[in-house]
């Protein structure tokens, strides 16, 4: 019987407790304050006893690659060297720092953001296979702008190069595992994907042949950072928009399949969860984020990123839609987590509108409770609440904490910004007071023994 103050193995590396930060965008970019951001981003769930921090997709290129503005780009040694300040601090506390590595692909600012595509004109669009038609039906109605070039096989393996010397750089600065990021709509869920994926050579073709991408990078890990601990998630396009919109994609069967298939190739853990084909609120799911967009100060912003008004009120509609169609029932992928966990021995890593100490404990399982994974996440209400960790992990459940609840409203008014440049903060009165209040009663400070 697990407890969340248990720890835990992956792979060789030790993690104190099974609380862990997801991958969060922390919009440090790579200016002379980087680390200091990151330092004050991540620091807080350290100190607070949070097991295992992951710092969010940094991109393994110079160029191109970035989803949203403010990403970290981990492809020079001179820079990620200087993270080892960073890993410094975390490791004071206790915790361990894992680094999400990733690539856009067509997912990338050079796809959606307008006033970027302006200023870098000659950034190309890389793309596993020719566009989908349901893509290029929305590049012919201007809702996007693709003009890909697909990647030749020995680019292929030249990416996945990339990402094992990001890799190599990260474990020479003291990071202790790394995350690929394998859904969230970029390059590596677009090898993975049938949906996008319709190459003829080596890395297409066949489910198999489609997650040899993976297997080459996690080869690539391998040559430059050893034996480092890797994780990856793995995604389920359940979301997606149903036939005869898409009819190929990764059912929850060849999610639990990728799964078992990274557990041979040599992974250290699997992060299921249930992603849609394209950017929607199937990862972020909660509310319409009225607040974010009816804020005046980042309407000119919203502008520059969508092209004008008229495309950013359609966004807007998306999102209303879009908060309608996606339930929000706590720990949404559980049955996904539950199913991969039946067929891999690896750890297995639960996020996902995760809310509750008691849901964590229902996860982790006990005598009379199957168990569901190894480690608990979360990503959002770090973010109304940096310090969470001490609330969640100050008592065990049978001294009381079973009915602790974080804050997070999953209303979103913190990830819409983002696409601006914004910092991902909370900007929710109500849960701000709310925090204000625990603050004052010294609910975010630990015991001595702690």
């Amino acid at each position: 019987m697990a407890t969340l103050e248990d720890p835990i193995e992956i792979g060789d590396c030790r993690v104190p407790n099974r609380l862990y930060r997801a991958p969060l965008l922390e919009c440090a970019g790579n200016g002379p304050d980087a680390v200091d951001t990151l330092i004050e981003d991540l620091e807080p769930a350290a100190a607070s006893g949070v097991g295992l921090l992951c710092q969010g997709a940094t991109i393994v290129r110079g160029e191109g690659g970035c989803a949203a503005p403010g990403m970290t780009r981990v492809h020079d040694p001179e820079f990620v060297a200087e993270l080892s300040r960073l890993t410094d601090r975390i490791h004071d506390h206790g915790s361990k720092l894992f680094l999400q590595l990733e690539h856009g692909g067509l997912r990338s600012m050079e796809t959606w953001h307008a006033e970027y595509r302006r200023e870098n004109p000659g950034l190309e669009q890389l793309a596993v296979s020719e566009p989908p038609w349901q893509l290029r039906a929305l590049d012919r109605a201007g809702f996007l702008s693709y003009d890909p070039r697909v990647l030749e096989t020995e680019e292929v393996y030249e990416l996945a190069a990339d990402f094992g010397r990001a890799a190599g750089y990260a474990a020479d600065a003291g990071y202790d595992g790394i995350h690929i990021a394998g859904a969230n709509m970029g390059i590596v869920q677009q090898f993975c994907s049938p949906f996008y994926n319709r190459r003829d050579d080596e890395f297409g073709g066949s489910p198999e042949a489609r997650l040899r991408f993976l297997a080459v990078v996690r080869d690539e890990i391998r040559k430059r950072a050893g034996d480092v601990p890797v994780i990856a998630k793995v995604p389920a396009e359940t979301p997606a928009p149903p036939a005869p919109l898409v009819r190929r994609k990764l059912s929850l069967e060849d999610g639990i399949e990728i799964a078992r298939r990274l557990e041979k190739i040599g992974y250290n853990a699997v992060v299921p969860v249930q992603t849609s084909v394209v950017w929607d609120m199937s990862i972020v799911r909660g509310k319409y984020p009225d607040r974010a967009w009816e804020n005046e100060a980042l309407q000119e912003g919203y502008d520059a990123a969508f092209g004008g008004a008229a495309r950013k009120r359609l966004v807007a509609v998306g999102n209303r839609i879009q908060s309608l169609q996606y339930d929000t029932e706590p720990a949404w992928n559980e049955a996904f987590c539950r199913r991969v966990r039946e067929r891999v021995s690896i750890p297995v890593l639960a996020e996902g509108g995760i809310r509750e100490r008691r849901e964590m404990d229902r996860l982790l399982g006990g005598e009379t409770r199957p168990t569901a994974c190894e480690m608990v996440g979360m990503a959002r209400p770090f973010y109304a609440e940096p310090r969470l960790g001490a609330r969640l992990l100050e008592t065990e459940s049978t001294n009381g904490s079973e009915g602790i609840r974080v804050l997070c409203e999953s209303c979103n008014n913190c990830t819409v910004p983002q696409v601006t440049g914004a910092p991902g903060i909370c900007r929710t009165p109500s849960v701000l007071r709310r925090r204000g209040e625990l603050e004052r009663d010294g609910a975010y400070e630990r015991r001595a023994d702690d």
